[in-house]
């Protein structure tokens, strides 16, 4: 499938999806968004993808395009948000990581939000400068911030629209990994990723982020029903198979 503003490669079983608009510094637009939905609808339904990985050439993402923003009602501000692409992101059942360099703001940033795993450079330039609009953070990172970093250190990061490098945001937890190259650091894992069960993996994910909204009793319930389950699969039987032959497991996620 051909896109305009994004270019989707395949390396193995991993997946990489470049944001291409290199003249406004990667900045969303609704073009954009739409062709995010599509590859991602496609991405998680490919058997053959293991893992994705989200990147841009020189800058992950510096907000959201503001020329196609300044005279929107309140409604076509609904209809521009990008929550119900950055859900279906949020929501893939494979591992997603965020391999940022450059600038990851506003939109941007509320992408790199919905990867399951940020790797930055440490001079990479993050955070939600849209106070600074007359707006805040409208595409989920109300909720998702505080849930990665806790409220206090996300309402000083959305109130005063502060701009972090990679040090402070590793040290406040808003990114996982510092690397010289965090592509190549971001494919590494993916290969890695890419390697283990892949309904295991799936149900991880679900019971991962069921937590941020369920009581802890329902979560442990959720938990235990999501992995007995696994005991129904041939990657249950060939992972424990392999481990007790010593060998090496070859999964084919069923």
């Amino acid at each position: 499938m051909g896109y305009e503003n994004i270019i989707v490669r395949n390396e193995n079983s991993v997946s990489i999806v470049y944001l291409n608009r290199p003249g406004s510094l990667n900045a969303l637009n609704s073009a954009m968004i739409a062709e995010l939905e599509k590859a991602f609808e496609a991405l998680c339904a490919d058997p053959q993808v293991k893992a994705v990985v989200i990147t841009g050439e020189k800058n992950f993402a510096a907000g959201a395009d503001i020329t196609n923003m300044v005279e929107l009602t309140p409604e076509e501000a609904r209809v521009f948000s990008f929550s119900a692409v950055y859900n279906k992101i949020a929501s893939c059942p494979k591992p997603v990581i965020a391999a940022i360099e450059g600038f990851a703001l506003g939109g941007g940033m509320e992408l790199a939000l919905c990867c399951d795993i940020r790797i930055a450079a440490s001079g990479a330039k993050m955070g939600f400068p849209e106070i600074n609009l007359g707006i805040f953070p409208g595409a989920g990172s109300t909720q998702r911030l505080p849930r990665l970093i806790g409220p206090s250190k996300s309402k000083k990061l959305i109130f005063t629209g502060a701009v972090v490098r990679g040090e402070e945001a590793l040290s406040i937890g808003l990114v996982d990994v510092l690397a010289e190259n965090p592509l190549e650091e971001a494919l590494k894992l993916a290969g890695e990723l890419a390697g283990k069960a892949p309904v295991a993996l799936k149900l991880a994910k679900e019971c991962i982020d069921a937590a941020a909204g369920v009581d802890l009793d329902t979560g442990v319930l959720f938990e235990a029903s999501n992995w007995a389950r696994l005991f129904a699969t041939s990657d249950q039987k060939e992972g424990m198979r392999a481990f007790l032959e010593k060998r090496k497991a070859e999964f084919t996620g069923r």
